[in-house]
């Protein structure tokens, strides 16, 4: 009987598994059910009891008048393609992508999922307001959330509808034309499990990571979703960020819609610069006065939608730099990280410890940061001019007005260096 098995096998690489979606887990589970299904049937044709016979053969469909040796004859072709037929359905019902697939009926009728709590005026609701709340849900927020509020807005001419509680991680607000029942403006927010994520996100994982030179094996540990309309807009824009580590890493990728524009990871040992890190060290060690201090993570993020490649290291003793290039041109910042608790007995100490902050005197701060700044860049402060902002105490800006280039340095109360960037501010 080796054909049909050769039969069975042809028969099952064709249809649904025609395409890449479906993975070989798949192919092989719906393969044991035909298989199965194969066994069930050869049984029932076998040395059965007369009963048994029977019953195998009360399952079967008739098939008119056709001779019960052409009926024989077709058996095995008409059963296997009857079992395909029953197995490829179940499995494009029951997996889709790796991933359980919404019931039919909500499908077609998207409202039978809708979720209404009781007293609310829900004749204010119309059946297109109702299938348009219900379908903005499911397909841009993946989740059907029990309606709470449903209000008439005469002076705005709309219809509110809120679902879930403002307090919890899941919660919609859904305004709607009372007179078409259009959307109007939506602000939706959900914290989903990693194994809710849809396929069409986690297969892009490996390869984004990739691109950036990290590790492809971070695992997804959390996921957001957040989904908004404004007035004007005519559809609902959905910004899915996902969360991934491992035991020694980190990363981050956010999807607008299906399109990932915001990609975050640690990098591989390999993918990283001895170049760039050398130039941090360096920076380091004018900030600090500390040599050679030990990486402690490197990393890069590649924002698609600021347009921004950032490299960023971090050594021992939470000293960082942060290399970016962008649109705007280079940025560069080193910083440290430590942060020197102040305690105030008052509001009055803290406005005292402020007003201290936003005078300091130029010289000092002239002092502290001009061979900092020549070590690392290269170049003579002199010419710069200072300027405070009463808004930020602690920080003031170095700007060379005749070439708009611009130093941000941050302070404590004594003068000491904190941070400084150059660009991208």
């Amino acid at each position: 009987m080796r054909h049909k098995d050769e039969q069975w096998e042809k028969e099952i690489r064709k249809g649904p598994f025609a395409s890449s979606p479906f993975t070989e887990d798949h192919k092989r589970k719906v393969l044991q059910q035909v298989e199965w299904m194969k066994k069930s049937e050869k049984g029932s044709k076998g040395d059965r009891s007369e009963d048994s016979s029977r019953s195998s053969r009360s399952f079967r469909p008739k098939v008119g008048n056709v001779s019960h040796k052409r009926r024989t004859r077709r058996g095995p072709l008409v059963a296997g393609m009857g079992a395909l037929v029953i197995a490829a359905g179940l499995f494009l019902w029951i997996w889709d992508d790796g991933q359980l697939v919404k019931p039919v009926i909500e499908q077609v009728y998207p409202t039978a999922a809708l979720q209404l709590s009781d007293g609310l005026n829900t004749n204010l609701l119309t059946d297109k307001m109702k299938r348009n709340v219900a379908t903005t849900m499911r397909d841009d927020l993946g989740k059907q959330l029990k309606i709470t509020k449903v209000e008439d807005l005469p002076v705005s001419g709309r219809i509110y509808v809120e679902a879930g509680s403002e307090s919890e991680k899941e919660y919609a607000q859904i305004w709607l034309d009372a007179t078409t029942g259009n959307l109007r403006e939506i602000q939706m927010r959900r914290e989903m499990q990693p194994s809710e994520l849809e396929h069409r996100y986690l297969r892009q994982v490996p390869s984004l990571l990739q691109s950036i030179g990290s590790t492809p094996t971070l695992k997804p540990v959390s996921v957001q979703r957040y989904v908004s309309m404004k007035q004007g807009e005519s559809e609902p824009i959905s910004h899915t960020t996902l969360a991934l580590e491992n035991e020694t890493g980190y990363g981050e990728i956010v999807w607008q819609q299906d399109k990932a524009v915001s990609i975050t990871g640690d990098l591989s040992p390999d993918q990283v610069s001895q170049v760039a890190l050398t130039d941090a060290r360096k920076a380091i060690e004018a900030l600090s006065g500390k040599a050679n201090l030990d990486l402690v993570r490197a990393s890069r993020s590649k924002d698609n939608e600021l347009g921004k490649d950032t490299v960023f290291f971090s050594f021992k003793d939470k000293y960082f730099v942060q290399m970016t290039e962008g649109k705007a041109g280079l940025g560069y910042t080193v910083g440290d990280a430590n942060h020197y608790e102040q305690d105030f007995a008052d509001w009055e100490e803290i406005e005292a410890y402020y007003q201290e902050l936003y005078n300091i005197q130029e010289s000092l701060l002239r002092g502290e940061v001009e061979p900092i700044i020549k070590k690392i860049f290269k170049i003579d402060l002199q010419a710069y001019k200072l300027h405070r902002n009463p808004d930020h105490p602690g920080m003031v800006t170095f700007e060379l007005e005749s070439s708009k280039d611009v130093f941000q340095v941050e302070y404590r109360e004594d003068g000491r260096i904190k941070m400084i960037t150059r660009g991208e501010l």
